[in-house]
């Protein structure tokens, strides 16, 4: 009877690392999102030379300049999974990145030039693009086959914790630049960092650790999975390309729109906070109600899931267009019109993201998780470079000015469109071949 009740409380109980696990990416995604959000603000308005005079940059400059940063962030997970699976194992390699996480936010708020900005914003991509694919892989690994039917439910309030964190962060630094100034701004993150990692290392007696691989990971790896899962992260590059621009051009318009709600005025900065807050409610939503829904009229796969939002990130993105069109006539729109977009583009989020991460997750060989998960961060890579490098060439070449303005926002619709149509070509071909490795789990 014991044996019983020990079987049965296995299969309904977290296992004690998960909390430590959450709490440590709450706080961290705080600094790097606090961080982040007031990055071209930062680099437009505040940045300084050696001589303590402004040196900011034009727009489009800190455009190419946060999307390379967040292509460095997402290529760095590669790093850190060849560290993790290789030699070191997840609990070491994060430990050690995590600290220099904490001396790249250091560099940040005691150097306010543009030599500060490349040494913090280069430690801050090796340590939090390192330890991405490794944290989201011990959420796995702290699973055995009695309470693996939770791993799903557990990645969706994993994610949950990610935006409680960047909510936060994105009301709060914001204010601090603008009322304390860049120090107290990039010092606040970095001391989440410190408590993120204190915090991580506190459950180190708790964690299911994986010894690393090493060599064994090569003769483990599945290569016609690897090959089909590299499509899927090539198409959902470009839907990284877009919905990073929450933290670049639609914080340029909303610059440029009426902030004003009753007597007080919201930051440009600080609309971004709309993301995570529609996450944490839009997560549990859809996987209570609009999936369970959808479930009953369409076969509702997890390809299915990616295509519907990339087709809701065509239409988040025509917001903006629309918007600045009415800006290019010298029209002033209030910020209520971002609302909207914002709505959408998180709606997509959850349907491509998440669905994307536990899809990883599952298909990936045991001994090499972190460097599948790597690979589907390197998708986020590329849609920042791809990004970065259109912004660029807008600035040094003539085709700047045929895609200024409203066209800009335009063209990246258009990508997108082309991108979710060639997306739901090759799910249903890929569902037709093998529909047993494409259903949701």
């Amino acid at each position: 009877m014991a044996s019983y009740k020990n079987q049965q409380d296995t299969s309904i109980v977290l296992p004690k690392g998960i909390p430590y696990i959450i709490g440590n990416e709450a706080a961290e995604r705080f600094s790097y999102y606090g961080m982040r959000a007031i990055l071209v603000i930062f680099m437009t308005q505040h940045l300084m030379n050696a001589s303590g005079q402004r040196d900011p940059m034009t727009e489009q400059e800190a455009q190419g300049y946060f999307h390379l940063f967040v292509a460095a962030v997402y290529l760095m997970p590669v790093f850190g999974a060849l560290l993790a699976d290789f030699f070191w194992g997840k609990y070491r390699t994060i430990i050690v990145l995590s600290l220099i996480y904490c001396l790249g936010h250091l560099s940040l708020a005691v150097d306010d030039t543009r030599l500060g900005l490349a040494l913090g914003l280069g430690l801050i991509a090796i340590g939090a693009g390192g330890i991405k694919p490794c944290v989201s892989a011990h959420v796995g690994d702290q699973f055995g086959s009695g309470n693996a039917h939770l791993l799903g439910r557990v990645f969706g309030w994993f994610y949950v914790a990610i935006n409680l964190g960047a909510f936060l962060a994105m009301l709060i630094v914001p204010w601090l630049l603008d009322h304390a100034g860049s120090s107290a701004a990039f010092a606040a993150p970095g001391v989440l960092m410190l408590l993120a990692t204190g915090v991580f290392w506190s459950g180190r007696r708790r964690f299911v650790q994986i010894p690393p691989a090493g060599q064994q990971l090569v003769k483990d790896l599945n290569w016609p999975a690897l090959g089909k899962l590299a499509i899927i992260y090539a198409l959902i590059a470009v839907f990284w390309a877009l919905f990073e621009q929450i933290g670049s051009s639609w914080v340029l318009q909303a610059e440029k729109m009426d902030r004003r709600i009753g007597d007080a005025e919201l930051l440009s900065s600080q609309i971004q906070a709309l993301n995570p807050l529609l996450i944490m409610l839009l997560t549990p939503c859809f996987s209570y109600r609009v999936y369970p829904f959808l479930n009953r009229h369409i076969k509702l796969t997890a390809l299915t899931k990616i295509a519907l939002g990339l087709l809701l990130a065509v239409l988040a993105f025509a917001i903006p267009a629309v918007i600045q069109m009415q800006l290019d006539q010298g029209l002033r729109v209030h910020i209520v019109w971002q609302l909207p977009a914002y709505l959408l583009m998180t709606a997509a989020e959850v349907m491509v993201s998440i669905t994307c991460l536990e899809y990883s997750y599952t298909e990936a060989p045991k001994s090499a998780k972190s460097l599948v998960m790597a690979a589907y961060f390197l998708s986020v890579s590329l849609g920042n470079l791809f990004t970065s490098a259109i912004n660029f060439l807008l600035q040094h070449l003539d085709a700047g000015a045929q895609l200024s303005g409203a066209a800009y926002f335009w063209f990246f619709t258009g990508l997108m469109l082309a991108t979710a149509l060639l997306f739901m070509l090759f799910a249903r071909t890929l569902e037709n071949r093998d529909p047993a490795h494409t259903s949701c789990r």
